[in-house]
């Protein structure tokens, strides 16, 4: 659906150039769902103080607008997933070899996130692999055997301090100087 329909659909969602127009309960709803999608509409309109089918029609709109999706967060410790963190140098600067690291980043299952980064580093990747020797052979299939890379380095994560992927939907409040 285009961006425009969306905006129409989602009312106040939608402000060009800034943060959502959210009011308190959207802020506090959008905190349980980050915290627990699963939750019932009952449970969530009672935490809030809506009904349910306030609840539900809310939900409906953050849908639309693009701005909530659901999916399943696994713990990676169960699974005996090992984690490593990857800092990538491109050796040129393009849009077309940006564009193709982006696409080979999306397609590659042991990619778990991709940022790019400001500064030495063109990016920050989070794989997901079943030990040492399988996070060896994805950074080389990955990184080493791609031509435009000019560096990498790899670092095991041995414990997660915090995992989270929950975002603020509330400005943060300045911090004031002291004089």
């Amino acid at each position: 659906m285009p961006f425009e329909k969306n905006c129409a659909l989602a009312q106040n969602f939608c402000v060009t150039g800034t943060a959502p127009a959210f009011d308190e309960f959207d802020h506090r709803l959008l905190a349980l769902l980050q915290r627990d999608a699963g939750a019932t509409l009952t449970a969530l309109g009672e935490a809030i103080g809506l009904s349910p089918s306030a609840v539900q029609r809310r939900i409906t709109r953050y849908r639309k607008a693009g701005l909530l999706r659901q999916v399943a967060i696994l713990d990676p410790k169960p699974l005996g997933i090992t984690l490593a963190a990857v800092w990538v140098q491109m050796e040129r600067e393009s849009a077309r070899v940006h564009a193709a690291f982006a696409t080979r980043m999306r397609a590659a299952p042991e990619v778990q996130q991709c940022y790019v980064l400001a500064g030495e580093w063109d990016y920050l990747v989070i794989l997901a692999t079943t030990g040492v020797a399988h996070c060896r052979e994805v950074a080389e299939r990955l990184f080493h055997d791609e031509g435009n890379v000019r560096r990498y380095e790899t670092r095991m994560v041995f414990d997660a301090v915090k995992l989270g992927l929950e975002l603020p939907t509330r400005q943060s409040p300045r911090r004031r100087r002291a004089k």
